[in-house]
């Protein structure tokens, strides 16, 4: 059962990025598949969600299944409070038993283990020093479990390297995903997430990312030397409009893409 989203305030800013940018339903079904490819066919339990925030994935995932855990781990109290007030108590009592959301930072030594532990909207491009990154990978590959797996997603394409902004229309509100910046000296980038609700005032800049943006290819390279010894490509594929159509295969090449998204599975 997904969970219901609604706004709970006039301006309910992640009520909007939870219907642009999170499907957290589709991402827990994907984790769990990318578990079974890699142990054939087993399933796994316990997930950890890095830089949780509202931690709709740890939600969606107890869902799955009455023996399934997960923990959530975020440095930011107002996202995690959200997901209590209005994620946590849709869940049934035996769904909250299951859920553990703590307050702490992704490298620290203390951080659970975990089956499958998840980055996703490309919260670890925080780190820009390759080093950095290499000790959060490292922190995760500590972390997993006998056969367990470290699942992150990635973007890029020309268009992340140009200024641009790109609007998104939602039933009763737009989606503007604002690219401002981009350095190719040294890969950082930043970005903005607008939203403009009809027939009102656009509202800026409600979201900011100052990343670096990683090639797979440093990804690849940065998880092999964090202990990493397999780590596989899932690409998005495309409609019939050129779109992408939200199905991640495993490939050995991509396609030339003025925006793509993938994901990594590592082991």
């Amino acid at each position: 059962m997904a969970l219901e989203s609604k706004p709970k305030s006039d301006f309910d800013k992640y009520y909007f990025y939870q219907e642009s940018v999170q499907s957290p339903d589709n991402d827990v079904l994907f984790l769990r598949k990318a578990y079974k490819e890699a142990n054939n066919g087993n399933d796994p339990t316990v997930l950890r969600e890095d830089f949780c925030g509202t931690f709709a994935i740890c939600c969606e995932w107890t869902q799955l299944d009455s023996s399934f855990k997960a923990i959530g781990i975020d440095l930011d109290e107002e996202p995690i409070n959200y997901g209590k007030e209005n994620y946590l108590t849709q869940l049934n009592e035996s769904q909250q038993s299951r859920i553990e959301i703590i307050k702490q930072n992704v490298l620290s030594p203390e951080v659970p283990n975990a089956d499958v532990i998840v980055a996703v909207n490309f919260s670890y491009f925080i780190f820009k020093e390759r080093q950095k990154l290499i000790d959060y990978f490292k922190n995760c590959k500590k972390s997993l479990n006998e056969n367990g797996i470290f699942v992150m997603d990635c973007f890029g394409g020309s268009q992340c390297m140009e200024e641009n902004e790109e609007e998104t229309e939602h039933d009763d509100f737009s989606y503007f995903w604002d690219q401002d910046s981009f350095d190719p000296v040294t890969n950082d980038a930043k970005f903005y997430i607008h939203f403009q609700i009809d027939g009102q005032p656009k509202q800026e800049r409600v979201f900011s990312y100052d990343w670096r943006m990683w090639s797979i290819p440093e990804l690849k390279d940065c998880l092999q030397e964090a202990g990493f010894t397999d780590t596989k490509v899932y690409w998005e594929g495309t409609d019939e409009d050129g779109e992408g159509d939200g199905v991640f295969e495993i490939v050995e090449k991509g396609e030339e893409c003025e925006a793509w998204v993938a994901y990594l599975v590592s082991s």
